[in-house]
């Protein structure tokens, strides 16, 4: 059997919020995207994404319909000799988007798979279809809104779980998600996002989070944001994660790293982590528009004490700030 899929990306200003899709058909595809990448990017994660979610038919053709010429000679022409060259070009420079090439090129290994150039912006059915949905990744990223991410491949395996099992780490031991491993690497080491650690609460604790009630006080909001915040099911969601988090968001981690908005949403991308606990000690309102709540957090491995700053953006509380202290 032969799975045909288009891949695509799309970047509003390149570079600027960008998305990417492979599309099967109405019932196979998936997108994904940054607040801030370039077309190119856009068109390498699709086809990386297409490769691993398709690992678990390893035996079945791979047709790949591409509109960017940029892509498919560096898959099937360019990679080679830059490997040789230690991920350089010929005249010596550092190949660019290497991290995901890199990947793209752990993911081709024992895979069949053909390229085919197609004319973007033309008609074709699946491209026109691939290039709708990475487009709308990348306006959800500039609007601060929720995207589709699609039902991807059928029994397709999460990234993490696969990487777990090749890289020997098993998936019955250390969760894989207490190790992020972001689609751009490059960007950031292995380190979790603090603000975001896995917890170990079930999922039926985590629903229980509840919304302000109507009338609430800012205090009350921003404690209801920060709880719905650390739920799983809204740190997979980009586009809520965008609205949640200010522009200006930056962390500091418990191991003292320094986390930029950019930098969280991409490692939770792919990486949203467990539900979390929290005590909350105070929640102190520090001008017409900020509030500072602190908490402390539970974890198998201990407790962590918590301070996040939201400020009223636009009509809309968001955070600002985030620091965590493990206790001793």
């Amino acid at each position: 059997m032969t799975i045909t899929a288009a891949a695509d990306g799309s970047a509003l200003g390149n570079p600027g919020p960008a998305g990417w899709a492979w599309y099967v058909n109405d019932d196979c595809w998936r997108a994904g995207g940054w607040p801030h990448g370039t077309n190119n990017q856009g068109e390498l994660m699709a086809v990386l994404d297409l490769f691993r979610s398709t690992a678990h038919l390893p035996d079945e053709d791979l047709h790949i319909l591409c509109d960017s010429q940029y892509v498919i000679n560096s898959v099937t022409k360019w990679m080679p000799g830059w490997k040789r060259k230690g991920w350089r070009k010929a005249d010596g420079k550092p190949v660019l988007n290497v991290d995901i090439l890199k990947d793209i090129d752990r993911e081709l290994v024992g895979r069949k798979y053909r390229f085919e150039w197609v004319k973007g912006h033309a008609g074709h059915e699946l491209n026109e279809a691939a290039d709708e949905r990475a487009r709308a990744v990348a306006l959800a990223y500039q609007q601060g809104v929720a995207a589709r991410s699609g039902p991807g491949f059928p029994h397709a395996e999460p990234a993490t779980a696969r990487r777990a099992v090749k890289e020997g780490r098993g998936v019955g031991g250390v969760p894989p998600l207490l190790e992020p491993e972001p689609e751009v690497p490059a960007l950031f080491g292995s380190e979790e996002p603090d603000l975001f650690t896995e917890l170990g609460l079930d999922e039926s604790e985590a629903e229980a989070f509840a919304e302000p009630p109507a009338g609430a006080t800012p205090e009350e909001i921003v404690e209801a944001l920060e709880r719905e915040l650390l739920r799983p099911d809204v740190r997979s969601d980009i586009g809520r994660i965008g609205q949640l988090l200010h522009p200006d968001f930056t962390e500091i981690g418990t191991a003292g790293r320094l986390w930029t908005r950019d930098a969280m949403m991409m490692s939770l991308e792919e990486s949203p982590a467990g539900p979390v606990d929290l005590d909350v000690l105070s929640a102190d309102r520090i001008g017409t528009d900020t509030v500072l709540l602190t908490y402390r957090s539970y974890s198998r491995t201990g407790s962590a004490l918590r301070s996040s700053l939201w400020v009223l953006d636009g009509g809309q509380w968001r955070l600002r700030f985030h620091q965590g202290t493990p206790e001793a």
